[in-house]
């Protein structure tokens, strides 16, 4: 592809642990994706938006159908703005925009400005693999949250969700090859073009590939969100299990001999801090009744291995959101891990993310943040 606005602006995607001017979501409602017509999963939303609302600013996005009760539901929420907005899904950190900033040193015109990519959406997959069969509106609200946010929108022709890449904002990207290069998402491209892709509109030197994501995240095929985070430079959080017998083990050692075995872009030599997987925790006859079929989503069924780690968090200003599954041991060992992570910040754990994870992803599958814009020293002449 042609050198994009970003390699020649100086633009790069922040890490998750710098500054936010806020934080959007979406509101989930469709009943083939949520259980008991999404009442549960929407009362796991209101719960994390308002945890994460105590740390920094939150935009709900709801249906026309929804408007006015989660309204009135946020009322009492200053720093929770509730806009109107149609979507067929909740997801946003997989169709929503990709924030990148333009480092200081880089730019004149540029300098300190937050602008937004909007990748090409397909559902985790297109028509035959998809997760339903209308992604018409999700593709449209990156486009639209930018409109609204008045920053300007990076267009990008390639297939690309936001929980399939971290990064350390020192130029280092970690993704997953059972995602990235599963050929229902880029067909037409090899490794090394996607690879590219990621460095320039990134702005990233270095990308380290894991052959696979958590086992059961058959949904987006191994998002890395699942799998492992940067929780500083140099350093990974990584989902882990101690069991032999668990075929995720053999998935753990695998991303450990690479991670422990490579450098970052700055020639660093990784940290991994293990933080052990709850369960294995699979849906219920009970939850799995609780979905509609409507012939139009993947059906959730009994039996299903959910795709549960505690790496998929979100990091607010001073704040970590983490999910709570309800495994006190390992609820609490995951909370002691983050803590020492992340020493000054508080760690809530929210109850209830077991009915993120029935849909298809956690807390930082519906989340995305939009980083602060650099402030820019006054200069007198």
């Amino acid at each position: 592809m042609a050198k994009t606005i970003l390699e020649s602006s100086g633009y790069c995607m922040p890490a998750e642990w710098e500054s936010h001017e806020q934080c959007w979501m979406g509101w989930p409602e469709r009943p083939d994706n949520w259980r008991d017509n999404a009442g549960p999963g929407q009362k796991t939303f209101a719960d994390v938006a308002f945890a994460i609302s105590n740390f920094e600013p939150v935009t709900l996005c709801v249906s026309s159908a929804q408007y006015e009760k989660v309204h009135s539901l946020m009322n009492n929420k200053p720093s929770i703005r509730v806009v109107e907005m149609s979507m067929n899904d909740a997801w946003f950190r997989d169709t929503g925009p990709t924030f990148v900033r333009c480092d200081l040193e880089s730019s004149l015109s540029n300098k300190g400005r937050v602008a937004g990519i909007d990748w090409q959406f397909n559902c985790w997959g297109g028509p035959k693999e998809g997760c339903y069969d209308d992604w018409s509106l999700d593709s449209l609200v990156a486009k639209k949250i930018l409109e609204m946010e008045k920053q300007p929108r990076i267009p990008h022709k390639m297939v690309l969700e936001g929980g399939s890449i971290h990064v350390d904002g020192e130029g280092t990207c970690i993704t997953t090859e059972e995602c990235l290069l599963n050929p229902n998402r880029n067909p037409d491209m090899n490794k090394e073009e996607i690879e590219n892709e990621l460095k320039q509109y990134l702005g990233v030197k270095k990308v380290i590939w894991l052959p696979r994501g958590l086992l059961g995240d058959e949904d987006t095929n191994g998002h890395v969100d699942n799998m492992c985070c940067f929780i500083k430079p140099g350093a990974v959080l990584l989902s882990w299990t101690n069991d032999p017998s668990d075929p995720q083990h053999e998935r753990s050692l695998e991303a450990l001999s690479i991670l422990s075995s490579c450098t970052d872009a700055k020639g660093r030599k990784i940290e991994v801090t293990k933080i052990h997987t709850p369960g294995p925790l699979y849906m219920t006859d009970e939850e799995s009744q609780g979905f509609v079929d409507t012939g139009h989503a993947v059906p959730r069924k009994a039996g299903m291995r959910l795709a549960a780690s505690y790496v998929n968090f979100y990091i607010a200003n001073g704040g970590i959101i983490a999910p709570k599954f309800g495994d006190d041991k390992r609820d609490q060992e995951a909370y002691v891990v983050l803590k020492r992570a992340f020493p000054n910040h508080e760690v809530v754990m929210v109850e209830g993310a077991r009915e993120i994870v029935l849909g298809g992803g956690n807390i930082h599958c519906i989340t995305q943040q939009q980083p602060a814009p650099l402030s820019i020293p006054i200069i007198d002449i």
